[in-house]
This record gives C-alpha cells, sequence and structure tokens, in this order.
C-alpha cells in the first residue's frame, strides 16, 4: 500500500534519501538563472547545473540532491482543464557530474519508489528512447520489470536536447493509475495522452555531445540528471484527482472559493477558473520573491501575463473587487516551510500584487467597454458573430480569456469565430515556439573558453595588488588560437595570474596595460565567461606579444580607485535606503564606473526630497565616520546568518565573500572597494527616477567625481549670482522678487492687449462686408498672440450679433488663425473649422475646432493676406449654396 505523505514530507523524504547516498543537499535556486542569457527563466530541476555539466565550472560535489522550483509557460492553455499541468512546479531531484551513471540512477529510482514511497512495483511502467539497450537491460534483467511494461520511445519523446552541447537519452518512470482514468483504447500505454499513466520521474542519462551537424560524440565524463514531479508525486501518495487536490494547494483553493463565494468540484467552468488562479498565484508569488517586476518584455512579461490571466479567471468567478493578495497570503502560507523568504519578503511581495491588479482592473474595464461598442456594431449590422481576430485582440491587448467573451456574447443572443480565434492564436503559438528554439537546454556558445579552461586557470590576485608578473598561456584572435599578436590587432589574452577585476557584479571591468619583452597591448575589456578563467580584450600597442612570454600586467590606478569608491557607496546606499525607506528595498540591478554609479531597488513610488536628503545624509555621515571595511570568506549559510545581504540575481557558491563596512553594511559582493570609507570623501545624488513598476533608479557620485560635480555647481552658482548681482544667499529672495516683477509686467501687459483688441475692434467693424445678406470680417491683426485674438473675437461677434469672423496674426514668425460663426449662420451651412481650414492651408499649416469657433496655425507669414482672400471667397461660396 503507498505511503501517505504530505507534500513537504515528500520533499524532505527524498532529499534526505539522496542524502544517504552521498549527495549534497543544496537549496533551490532563483527562478531567474544566473548569467544564461539563453533562458528566460528556470524550467528544469538542472538549470543551476548547466555551467557543471558544460564544464564552465566546477561543481561544489560529484553528487548533488535539489528541490528546484520551476515555471514554463508552454503548456498554460492546459493550465486548470488537465489534472497534471502547471505553470510552476518544484523539481525533485539527483544530478551525477562525471560520478555513476545508469545503473546506481535507476536502481535508486526504483528503491526510492517502491521502497520509501511504497508505490506498487506492479503498477510502475518505464520508458526508455529506442536504441538505449542498456537502460532496457537494466530495467527488465537488474529491476525486474517485465518487457510489456517498458515501451521504447522515440527521440522526440525520450531524447533530451536543444542545440549543440551535452545531450542524451531518457527513461521516465510512470503509474499506472488504472483504466477509469484512461480513454478505453485498447493500446493505451505511456506515451498516451489520457490521464490514465502519470509520469512521475525522468531520468536523463547524460553522454554525449552533439555538435552543429547533429553528429553524436560520447563524452569522457558523463552525467546523471534527473527529475520527480513534486506535486504530481504528492497527488499520487494522496489519491488525489489532480495535483490541485493535494494538501500544498488546497488552503489556496479554499480561499478563492471564500472569496469568490463558489464551491470547488460543482461545476468544470469554475472549477478550471479557480485551478488557473491557484497556479497563477503561486508562479506570481515566487517570480516577485525572485526579483521579477511587471513590465511588458522578458521575464516581467510573464509574470505580467499571468496575473492578468489570474484576474480575468477571477472575473469568470463573478470577483471584480482586487482579491490577488488575499489568494497570494495563502501561497506564503502554505509554502513558507519551505521556503522561509517568503515570509520575510510577505509585505513586499502582496504590495506588489496589489499595485498591479488594481492597474490591471482598469484595463479590464477598458476592454469591457471595447467589447460593448464591438456587440453594438454588431448588433446595427444585424450580425450575431464577433469575428475572431477580434476576440483574440481582445484577449491578447486587454487581457480577456475567450470564456469571458463567449459568456458576455451569449448573454446577448450572440458567439463568437472560435475557429478564427485559435488560428490566431496557434500564430501566436508557432512565433514563441521559434523564439523559444533559439534558447538552449545546454546551449554551448562558450566552447572554445571552455576547452581552454581544461587547460589553464588565471589566479586574481588584484584585491591586494595593481601590477603583477605573469605568464600569457594563449592568445585568440577571431575565436581562434594564434601563435602571435602583432602590433594594431585586437586579440583576447589568457594569463596564469592577473590584477585585472573582470566585471561582474554591476562593476565594469579594470583598464590598463599587459607589457612584456618584445611588446605592450592596451586592455579595454575582461571578463570571465567561464569560472576560474580571465580573459583580456584589447588591441596590440607596439611590437608583438605570444604565448609563454613572462609580462606585467598593468592596471590603471585611478580607474580602479574610482571604481572602488563607487562600488563601496553602493553598499552605503543600499543601507540608507533600507534604513529611511523601508527593509523591503533590495538591489534590483547596478552599475559601477570609475566616474559614477547607478543603484536601482525594489519601491513602489518616488522617493520625496525629504527622502533623498535623508539618504544622502546617512550615506555622508558613514563616510565621515571612517568605517573600516573588511572582507572575509566563510560558509554561505554562515554569512546568511551573520545577516549578510544576498542579491536575488547572484549565484552563490558554498564559500563566498563578504563585505563588511563596520557594523553599518554586510554584503555577499566580489568586487573591489576602499579600506575605510573616509576614502570617499563625499557622496553626492544627482538623480532618482523610475526605472519600472517598482523599481526606482538611483544615480549618485562619489570621491573625486562627487567633488568635481560639486565644484561645476558652485560656479555656475557664482554665475548666476554675478549675473543678478546678488550674494549665493540673498539669490532665493533676489529669483522670487525677479518672478513677481515678471507676473507684474505679464499682467500688465494683458491688460495693454486688451486695450489694443479694443481699440483695434473699432476700426475692424469698419471693414466689415456683407457677402449674400451675412456680415463678414476677416482682416490681420497686429501684436496678438491665441488668447488675444479669441477675446478680440469675442467682443466682435459680440458687437456684430450675427456673421463670420477670422482674424489672422503673425507672432514669433508664425501664423495664428481665430474663426468664429454666429449660430444663426451656423445653421446657414457655415462653420468656423472649414473657414479656419481653408486659411491655415494657404499658410501651410492646419487646425480646425468647433462649427461656432476654430483656431489655426501657419508657417508662412508671406501669405497671411491671401490666405484671408480664399478663405472670403470660400465663405461666399458656401453661402451662395444655402
Amino acid at each position: 500500500m503507498m505511503k501517505v505523505m504530505s507534500t513537504h514530507e515528500l520533499r524532505e523524504t527524498f532529499l534526505q534519501f539522496f542524502e544517504s547516498k552521498g549527495h549534497k543537499r543544496l537549496p533551490s535556486a532563483s527562478l531567474v538563472p544566473h548569467g544564461d542569457p539563453t533562458l528566460l527563466l528556470t524550467g528544469a530541476g538542472m538549470v543551476p547545473f548547466k555551467p557543471y555539466f558544460l564544464g564552465k565550472e566546477e561543481a561544489p560535489a560529484k553528487r548533488i540532491t535539489t528541490c528546484q522550483r520551476c515555471l514554463r509557460t508552454a503548456d498554460i492553455d492546459n493550465v486548470g482543464k488537465t489534472n497534471r499541468h502547471g505553470t510552476f512546479f518544484e523539481m525533485l531531484g539527483n544530478f551525477s557530474f562525471g560520478d555513476y551513471f545508469k545503473r546506481e540512477a535507476i536502481h535508486w529510482a526504483w528503491e526510492f519508489s517502491t521502497e520509501h514511497l511504497q508505490l506498487p512495483a506492479d503498477k510502475i511502467w518505464a520508458t526508455v528512447y529506442l536504441d538505449d539497450d542498456e537502460a532496457m537491460a537494466i530495467w527488465h534483467e537488474e529491476i525486474g520489470i517485465p518487457k510489456d511494461r517498458i515501451v521504447r520511445l522515440g527521440r522526440e519523446d525520450n531524447f533530451w536536447e536543444i542545440g549543440v552541447g551535452p545531450c542524451g537519452p531518457c527513461s521516465e518512470l510512470y503509474l499506472d493509475r488504472g483504466p477509469e482514468f484512461g480513454c478505453g483504447a485498447p493500446d493505451c500505454k505511456p506515451g498516451c495522452d489520457c490521464e490514465r499513466y502519470l509520469e512521475f520521474w525522468n531520468l536523463v542519462f547524460i553522454q554525449y555531445h552533439q555538435d552543429e551537424a547533429g553528429n553524436l560524440t560520447p563524452l569522457e565524463k558523463k552525467g546523471i540528471d534527473t527529475g520527480m514531479g513534486l506535486d504530481r508525486t504528492a497527488a499520487i501518495l494522496q489519491n488525489a484527482e489532480s495535483i490541485f487536490d493535494t494538501d500544498g494547494m488546497r488552503s489556496v483553493i479554499d480561499e478563492i472559493c471564500r472569496i469568490g463565494q463558489v464551491a470547488y468540484g460543482k461545476n468544470d467552468r469554475d472549477d478550471v477558473a479557480i485551478r488557473v488562479i491557484t497556479d497563477h498565484a503561486r508562479s506570481i508569488t515566487f517570480l516577485i520573491l525572485d526579483g521579477v517586476l511587471p513590465s511588458n518584455e522578458g521575464r516581467g512579461y510573464v509574470l505580467r501575463r499571468l496575473l492578468r490571466r489570474a484576474v480575468r479567471y477571477g472575473r469568470l468567478l463573478g470577483i471584480k473587487d482586487s482579491f490577488l493578495p488575499q489568494v497570494a497570503a495563502k501561497v506564503i502560507e502554505a509554502m513558507q516551510v519551505a521556503y522561509p523568504e517568503l515570509e520575510d519578503r510577505r509585505d513586499y511581495i502582496l504590495k506588489m500584487i496589489g499595485i498591479e491588479e488594481e492597474r490591471f482592473q482598469s484595463t479590464l474595464d477598458q476592454g469591457l467597454g471595447i467589447l460593448q461598442d464591438l456587440v453594438d456594431n454588431l448588433r446595427a449590422q444585424g450580425q450575431k458573430r464577433l469575428l475572431g481576430e477580434d476576440a483574440f485582440r481582445l484577449y491578447d491587448t486587454f487581457g480577456f480569456p475567450l470564456e469571458l467573451t463567449i459568456e458576455i456574447l451569449g448573454e446577448q443572443g450572440m458567439d463568437v469565430d472560435v475557429a478564427g480565434f485559435e488560428d490566431m492564436m496557434e500564430a501566436q503559438r508557432r512565433r514563441a515556439r521559434a523564439a523559444r528554439e533559439q534558447t538552449g537546454y545546454l546551449g554551448d556558445d562558450d566552447s572554445i573558453y571552455v576547452d581552454l579552461h581544461r587547460e589553464f586557470t588565471t589566479e586574481f590576485v588584484g584585491y591586494s595588488q595593481l601590477e603583477a608578473e605573469t605568464k600569457v598561456e594563449a592568445i585568440l584572435s577571431d575565436g581562434e588560437l594564434v601563435e602571435e599578436a602583432t602590433m594594431g590587432q585586437v586579440v583576447e589574452l589568457i594569463t596564469a595570474r592577473t590584477p585585472f577585476y573582470a566585471a561582474s557584479g554591476g562593476q565594469v571591468a579594470d583598464v590598463g596595460t599587459v607589457t612584456g619583452p618584445k611588446g605592450a597591448m592596451e586592455i579595454t575589456t575582461v571578463d570571465s565567461p567561464v569560472g576560474g578563467l580571465v580573459v583580456h580584450r584589447g588591441r596590440v600597442i607596439s611590437g608583438a606579444i605570444q604565448p609563454g612570454d613572462t609580462v606585467l600586467a598593468t592596471v590603471y590606478g585611478r580607474n580602479r580607485e574610482g571604481a572602488a569608491c563607487h562600488h563601496t557607496a553602493t553598499h552605503l546606499l543600499h543601507r540608507a535606503l533600507k534604513d529611511v525607506v523601508g527593509e523591503h528595498v533590495n538591489q534590483a540591478g547596478s552599475l559601477v564606473e570609475p566616474d559614477r554609479l547607478r543603484f536601482d531597488f525594489t519601491h513602489f513610488g518616488a522617493l520625496t526630497q525629504e527622502e533623498l536628503d535623508r539618504v544622502e545624509k546617512l550615506v555622508n555621515d558613514a563616510i565621515r565616520a571612517n568605517y573600516a571595511v573588511t572582507t572575509n570568506e566563510m560558509d554561505f549559510a554562515e554569512a546568511q546568518r551573520d545577516g549578510a545581504i544576498a542579491l536575488f540575481d547572484e549565484k552563490y557558491g558554498d564559500t563566498v565573500r563578504v563585505v563588511s563596512i563596520d557594523d553599518y553594511s554586510r554584503e555577499l559582493c566580489g568586487g573591489t572597494h576602499v579600506q575605510n570609507t573616509g576614502e570617499l570623501g563625499l557622496f553626492k545624488i544627482i538623480s532618482e527616477g523610475a526605472v519600472a513598476a517598482g523599481t526606482r533608479r538611483i544615480e549618485a557620485l562619489t570621491g573625486k567625481a562627487a567633488v568635481k560635480h560639486v565644484a561645476a555647481q558652485d560656479a555656475m552658482l557664482r554665475q548666476v549670482c554675478n549675473l543678478l548681482q546678488t550674494t549665493p544667499a540673498g539669490l532665493v529672495d533676489r529669483v522670487e522678487r525677479l518672478l513677481h516683477e515678471h507676473r507684474e509686467l505679464g499682467r500688465e501687459i494683458e491688460k495693454l492687449k486688451t486695450k489694443l483688441a479694443s481699440s483695434q475692434s473699432k476700426e475692424l467693424l469698419d471693414r466689415v462686408k456683407d457677402v449674400g445678406g451675412v456680415s463678414v470680417l476677416a482682416a490681420k491683426v497686429e501684436g496678438l498672440d491665441s488668447a488675444g485674438l479669441r477675446s478680440l473675437g469675442d467682443e466682435l461677434k459680440n458687437k456684430m450679433e450675427s456673421g463670420v469672423i477670422l482674424l489672422g496674426s503673425v507672432t514669433q514668425g508664425k501664423v495664428l488663425f481665430v474663426a468664429m460663426v454666429t449660430p444663426d449662420v451656423v445653421k446657414m451651412g457655415v462653420k468656423a473649422g472649414d473657414v479656419v481650414k481653408v486659411a491655415a492651408q494657404a499658410t501651410g499649416g492646419g487646425g480646425g475646432g468647433r462649427p461656432d469657433m476654430a483656431q489655426a496655425g501657419g508657417r508662412d507669414p508671406s501669405k497671411l493676406e491671401t490666405a484671408l482672400d480664399l478663405a472670403r471667397d470660400s465663405i461666399a461660396k458656401q453661402l451662395a449654396m444655402v
């Protein structure tokens, strides 16, 4: 009989089992893959270990086990409709890096499944790759599974590969849940799309390297990558019909039902909505935990899409007010045992969800208005079917699920072209698949550096010295190894030791020179494409450099000093922001250069000037305190216990470098820093603004750059004081007096313009002409802007009582027109907008307005008189048609 376990018990049992097999337990990595541009999100348990499988980094242990949080949206349309699909899931895994292989992986999977989970052995099926006779033999001859319960599947199902790099066949474990879950087909078995056979474990045997042509070469060091779906296996052990009926999700479902006043399990329509909201609430909670913020691209778009989809399904349940923060609170409550950091960031997560949900509610209401307009148009045309492209636009732009559109139209006796909608959806899926194919499971773009790393490593000595004698190990030109680099060539240099800091953690790389016995090279960029290997890029400025040369690598001290000052300042700024704004503030990105810093942080709104002043003061107080800046290497867990801040987008090993600024600040950091905060001298915030929803950015200066900035500001202040003939102390009073005088002069000018308009009105009335029995005045006036023209026009209209007025003026080289038509003449068919349009076009401009009043502008003052004549003719033609 299967052992009944809670989701948390299953998680712990798995990890403890593999610890007993010599595996090192590691915590779950972030949903944001570290340093991997090929992946948007962590979608598999092996993602954090790609560098180990690729040979770019050394694994902390040969055997590792984890429970990795994952997120995939490829099957988003199946979420809620099947018993097993979700965008968020946890993957239990055991991994081997050049240690054990198929036999151990298969035996341990069987041992854990049958002895620790007590799954019925006669109900377990296995799949293997078509020609993987080795795995077939182990399952049948050693484990004892009958051949008729082992299914050979093809490359599409049982071979892990995406692009160039390590790959291999896989073997999957399925549990036969019984014919009551099946499709009834006589050949139903694993691989069928029905619900009878539930896959719960996948064993990937990484044994080949695939090149660009698709050729497979056996790997010298083979690997194991397995994944057991936590929720799927919990559903099996708890005899739950679906993953949504497990203990880990039930409290979330109950909260949704409470808010929506609906019952789970009563009808399919509501159940799908409840399941979608449950799944998506888990996804958005963990995305925000891992530092993702809503946006219109990349990971932020995934978050926004999932959140808005949850809101839309809430509408299907009749929930119209904000509700997702309440649901997310239940997610945190259910998951915090395994992820205590959820509770630490609870307030921030719920606040972020609430802000984005409220923003979308207004968009959704806008979509409802557009849908009603579409319904009105259909009704006016005598139609009863909404076009598929219109339904898709509502879905894609305004977040309307097709089900909601169908429901609203059904209430009004209409339906939707579902086939047309599906065509649009399929086109979008094709675009998404094409985009996904550009990324890789184990992409291998840095293969040249991986190969070099097998032979060379670079020792970084730059924390303690800016100059080092070293040996040139290799030279690359256009990705190829060369035996010499000569003057003028741009090449990459790999050395045995280096004082050069490679760009990382937001800090830019050092620059400097490498000087050898026969030549010299200027270093302009430095990075580390593979852990332990530093690549120096630059141009040979004299002579030649060859592999084997003993060279002197020299970092430009001024640049390093500036970068170190600004890097230490980011730590002080981070701490000050937490003290002033709140502990929810976390670094969301940074740029550290020799002459400036940029610091992105999580916060919901703009900082007030008072808050910015307080932050700046705290940083300067810390500088004046001349705190000692120290670094220590320690165990990651110990560093966290000591309160060191770890950044969400960084990946940390077992041993970490902790930068402490007395007791004021403690962060995990690999960057360069000053020895005492007093070396910074001064800190000055230059700007603060928004980067994205929930993310703010501060730009600031410290050290010599700050002093230079203050000196420039002081020089500007003196210049302004000289111009205004005052002192800095009296500048504000002087400016206030000037502004007061300016306002008074403005009022005086307006009075004079009114007098001028009044005096002109008497003269202009004498120029009124009778056109077809209507009084028409088309005249040029001097010195009036738009407001003056309108004021004069109103006065003339009142005095004329009936007629058409067109006034033109030239101001600052541009032509201005105002046209007015009294109500009785409007009824005769003359419209101010038509009149002013004729005049404006004649002067190269345009404009318009109401039938009784319109204004316009033109670019050619020389055509003003001509424009007035054309307008008179136009008025006459309009009146002649009456």
